[in-house]
């Protein structure tokens, strides 16, 4: 059993799981059929990851006067439906792939979920010498029960008002670089208070305003000891980047405070598999295939949020869930000045 990182780690380094077989082994099916089983394996996981990122950008629709500023301590985690679990794959859709027994379609794993028992599927090669041959490999677990059906991230973020209904935003994850994980996430917001330049500010019971915010993460995790392939410099690095535009309401009292607001989540994730991989045609050939292939996920979706936040003087706290195609919830320790 060789212990495996998958995507996820790139941006969180919080998921590990035990697996017989990496994606790279589906190499030996062909670069196509191997592109197509990742691109449905991995992209529940990536669109989950971006609606957990983007999570508490805001707990007021009331910005921060002049010099006013927030320092947030942001934790979040985007909840795994049992349908982001599998995916159904249909051996008609692949060139050399069958099911070893059972239909021709069948539920497996995604890379949240678990194949349980596990699933073994015949490729079938091209051996230069002997013709068509098989060999039977077994498809790639999820997380599964590991994951307790959440997908987490964790963010440093700080705001500051700039007067005149106008407050920025930043968040931060500070690098990390280890021998087999790296990772970089960073993004920036922009808030609008609409009330804040309507007559009369000072007697509405609420605020309203709208945020754009963008997040980026780059990651990479060195496969070379874990791969099931021989090679060199093998390794799947990703980059992600998402934009969220959010109409926020609030109430604006002194201590305890309702928010909500309705917004739409847009991002693309892209992963792809570097380096060099030797896969072997039988007992006697082999041949080296050099960056086999990238895929790609997208999410376009709206979401809900409701949340509230208790102030006591400089602390802060707040907690929030949004309704979308990833439901998520998130809470906020929160230290500012005004």
């Amino acid at each position: 059993m060789k212990k495996i990182f998958l995507l996820l780690n790139f941006f969180f380094c919080a998921f590990s799981i035990n697996a017989q077989n990496d994606l790279d082994v589906l190499l030996s099916a062909g670069i196509e059929d191997a592109q197509r089983f990742a691109n449905d394996y991995l992209a529940p996981g990536t669109n989950g990851v971006m609606h957990s990122m983007n999570a508490n950008w805001f707990n007021s629709a009331k910005v921060k006067p002049l010099g006013g500023f927030e320092i947030s301590v942001i934790a979040n985690a985007a909840l795994v439906n049992d349908d982001d679990k599998m995916f159904n794959l249909n051996t008609a859709d692949y060139n050399n792939v069958q099911f070893v027994s059972g239909p021709s379609t069948q539920n497996v794993a995604t890379v949240l979920g678990e194949n349980d028992p596990s699933i073994f599927v015949e490729v079938t090669y091209d051996d230069p010498i002997f013709g068509s041959q098989t060999a039977e490999i077994e498809l790639p677990q999820g997380i599964g029960e590991d994951s307790y059906n959440l997908i987490p991230s964790a963010t440093l973020q700080g705001a500051v008002g700039l007067g005149s209904g106008i407050e920025v935003k930043v968040r931060y994850l500070p690098k990390i670089d280890t021998d087999e994980v790296t990772f970089n996430m960073y993004g920036a917001a922009l808030q609008l208070e609409v009330t804040e330049w309507l007559p009369a500010d000072k007697i509405w019971p609420v605020a309203l305003s709208g945020l754009v915010a963008y997040s980026h993460v780059d990651g990479s995790y060195n496969l070379t000891d874990s791969s099931g392939i021989e090679g060199d410099n093998q390794r799947l690095e990703n980059k992600t980047n998402t934009w969220l535009l959010q109409l926020v309401v609030s109430t604006k009292l002194p201590v305890f405070n309702l928010y909500g607001g309705l917004g739409y989540l847009t991002g693309k994730s892209e992963s792809d598999l570097l380096g060099n991989y030797r896969v072997t045609d039988g007992i006697l050939t082999s041949q080296t295939i050099v960056d086999p292939f990238s895929v790609s996920s997208d999410v376009s979706a709206v979401r809900g949020t409701v949340g509230a936040k208790l102030k006591l003087g400089f602390f802060r706290l707040n907690a929030e869930y949004h309704l979308s195609e990833f439901d998520a919830f998130s809470v906020g320790v929160n230290f500012g000045f005004r």
